[in-house]
């Protein structure tokens, strides 16, 4: 599961059985929850970031798209584990197997193109800056940003869920966390 001792469902006991519970109500528990086991106020706040984030009914920018971002950290840091997760994400957001599968091709080139439309190819490589070199962003890609048709809220938008999956693959690739057995993971959005 991990490097670290994980504290599965069985184990749990008192505040954090009550967590795992609730979220276990959506499916079995995911290895990135339960490798915060012996400090359940960091997956606290792990879950409140990627709610925020990904599944917030206030964000304006599709789901799918805010998966595909996930994706595309996700591949940059090296985190076999995200992308598992949040291609099978994207997958259940698109609707369309053909649409999903295009934009998970697109999201494996060096620079995503279509199915991407010129605002969402503008916010991938802003993403794409952002996980690489975050030091060399300037004002000057904001504007670039608004210029492809994004606004501030948006542009937020895109740079919470970057902010998001670098953190993520941090937990994942710092403490070994392993894929589940089923190859992929289970939505945690509740």
């Amino acid at each position: 599961m991990s490097w670290i001792e994980s504290i599965g469902l069985e184990q749990a006991e008192g505040r954090l059985r009550t967590m795992y519970e609730r979220l276990a109500a959506a499916g079995p528990l995911d290895n990135i929850i339960t490798v915060h086991g012996l400090r359940p106020h960091t997956l606290d706040g792990h879950l409140a970031l990627y709610r925020a984030a990904v599944h917030h009914a206030g964000n304006a920018l599709p789901k799918v798209y805010l998966e595909a971002l996930g994706v595309r950290v996700s591949r940059i840091n090296g985190c076999g584990y995200c992308v598992a997760h949040h291609s099978a994400g994207l997958r259940r957001e698109a609707g369309d197997p053909g649409l999903a599968e295009a934009m998970l091709a697109a999201l494996a080139e060096p620079l995503p193109m279509a199915p991407f439309d010129a605002a969402q190819q503008a916010g991938l490589r802003y993403a794409d800056r952002l996980t690489h070199a975050p030091a060399t962003i300037t004002e000057a890609d904001i504007q670039d940003l608004r210029a492809a048709g994004l606004d501030d809220g948006r542009i937020l938008e895109i740079n919470q869920v970057v902010g998001y999956f670098c953190y993520a693959n941090r937990v994942v690739l710092g403490l070994g966390v392993e894929l589940e057995a089923d190859g992929h993971g289970h939505a945690h959005p509740a």
